[in-house]
C-alpha cells in the first residue's frame, strides 16, 4: 500500500514537468482557399485515425503491464489530446469550407439579382418574337388562303367562260346547220318547181 502510494506521488511530481516539457502547440493555420481547408481536413482525419490505432495499439499492450489501468487511462488521454488537437486543425478548415459555401450562395444570388433583368428582358423579346413570327405565320396562311380562292375563282370564271363559249359554239353550229338544212330543203323545193316550168 505504501508503494502504491509513492508511487502516485511520484508519478504526481512527474506528470507536471513532463507535460510542462511539451511543446506549446503551434498556431493552427487558417486556410486560404478551399484546397488548403481539404488538406487540412484530411490531415485532421489521418491524426484521429492514427490515435484511433494507436491507442488500440496501447490497450493491447497495457493488458500486458502490471499496472492496466494506469497504462489504460494514459493511452486514452494521448488520444483524447490527439483528437483534440485534430479537431482544433479540423474546426478552421471546417469554417473556412462553411464560408466558401455561404459565399458561393451569396455570389450566385448576386449573380443571379444582377442578371434578372436582362433574362427578364430577353424573355420579353423572345415572347415578342414568337408573337410576332406567330402573326407573320397566320399572315402566310391567310395570303395562301387567299390566293388559293384567287385561283379557284380565277378556276371557276375560265371554265364559266370556256363553258360559255363552247355553249355558244354549239348554238352558233346548230344555227348554221339549221341554216343549212333551211336552204338545202328551199333549194329542193324550189328545183323541182324550176324543172316544171321547163
Amino acid at each position: 500500500m505504501r508503494v502504491g502510494v509513492a508511487s502516485l506521488l511520484l508519478l504526481s511530481l512527474v506528470l507536471p514537468v513532463a507535460s510542462a516539457a511539451e511543446p506549446p502547440a503551434a498556431a493552427v493555420p487558417v486556410p486560404q482557399t478551399l484546397a488548403e481547408a481539404q488538406q487540412q481536413r484530411q490531415r485532421a482525419k489521418a491524426m484521429r485515425d492514427q490515435a484511433e490505432r494507436d491507442y488500440k495499439a496501447e490497450q493491447d499492450r497495457c493488458y500486458s503491464r502490471f499496472l492496466v489501468n494506469d497504462c489504460l487511462d494514459e493511452a486514452k488521454k494521448r488520444r483524447t489530446a490527439t483528437i483534440i488537437e485534430s479537431r482544433a486543425i479540423d474546426q478552421p478548415a471546417r469554417d473556412f469550407e462553411r464560408a466558401a459555401r455561404r459565399q458561393e450562395v451569396a455570389d450566385k444570388e448576386a449573380e443571379r439579382r444582377v442578371e434578372q433583368p436582362r433574362r427578364e428582358t430577353e424573355q420579353l423579346q423572345d415572347g415578342e418574337r414568337h408573337r410576332a413570327e406567330q402573326a407573320e405565320k397566320a399572315a402566310a396562311r391567310e395570303r395562301k388562303l387567299a390566293e388559293k380562292q384567287r385561283q379557284a375563282a380565277e378556276g371557276r370564271q375560265k371554265a364559266a367562260a370556256e363553258q360559255a363559249r363552247r355553249q355558244a359554239k354549239q348554238e352558233k353550229r346548230a344555227r348554221d346547220e339549221a341554216e343549212r338544212v333551211a336552204r338545202k330543203a328551199a333549194r329542193e323545193e324550189g328545183k323541182p318547181a324550176a324543172g316544171a316550168s321547163h
